[in-house]
């Protein structure tokens, strides 16, 4: 049996959404807010996670930040509103779906099917796979080498560890802190300089135009991704 948390702090949309969910025969888990979902998720297996943007205590945007340090897990993000703004933000957090309220529960259903059928075959492929593509852009993990349209790029260890992070999680906005306490495993200490100078000479080295990068972007105020093409 697949296992799902519904996050939201309004207890009809998630007394709703559980219902439809046991009607395909889904276990689904309930939190009010994304610190409950973390325990949640922190003590059960889940594969998926249907997450609210607005709640008090923490937030969807935090909680799915939280989550995508650790995890690969689906995440379908919930919004009353409409703005484009949100679902970017959402997205770009690591979201990988987008759903606005009042929504359609055969929509929501077929979303979630989905999302379980990726994860489930083709995300379990992908994580057990030493190579990591996104367009033109191919690192093989176990040999160690890189190569963008063919062509084989050298890296320093540091530059190849920044690229590696990103690339297995294209899509996925990382934070410097988050960068730098994952790749140099310490804690993070004004670190913006250091990361910033990597990430410069990554972009020198993978992109035809490292000033309009195709594949290592900033997201402006909050981070670096690797662009899922």
């Amino acid at each position: 049996m697949l296992n799902i948390i519904v996050c939201d702090d309004d207890k009809e949309i998630v007394y709703a959404i559980k219902i439809y969910l046991e009607n395909e025969g889904y276990k689904v888990f309930t939190a009010s807010n994304g610190l409950d979902a973390l325990e949640i998720l922190e003590e059960n297996e889940i594969h998926l996670i249907i997450m609210d943007i607005m709640m008090p205590k923490m937030d969807g945007i935090r909680a799915t930040m939280k989550i995508r340090e650790e995890k690969n897990i689906p995440v379908i993000m919930l919004s009353a509103k409409s703005e484009d703004t949100d679902k970017i933000i959402g997205l770009n957090m690591g979201a990988d779906d987008y759903i606005t309220k009042p929504f359609n529960p055969l929509e929501l259903i077929a979303r979630v099917k989905s999302q379980l059928r990726r994860y489930t075959t083709l995300g379990s492929m992908e994580t057990k796979s030493n190579v990591y593509k996104t367009g033109g852009l191919v690192i093989d993990d176990e040999r160690k080498i890189i190569t963008v349209d063919g062509e084989a790029v050298y890296l320093t260890p540091v530059q190849y560890k920044i690229l590696k992070l990103l690339a297995a999680n294209a899509g996925r906005v990382y934070s410097i802190n988050q960068i730098y306490e994952k790749v140099w495993q310490e804690t993070a200490f004004n670190p913006e300089n250091t990361v910033t100078v990597h990430i410069r000479k990554i972009r020198e080295k993978i992109e035809i135009n490292p000033k309009e990068p195709k594949y290592l972007k900033v997201v402006w105020g909050i981070g670096y991704k690797v662009e899922k093409l």
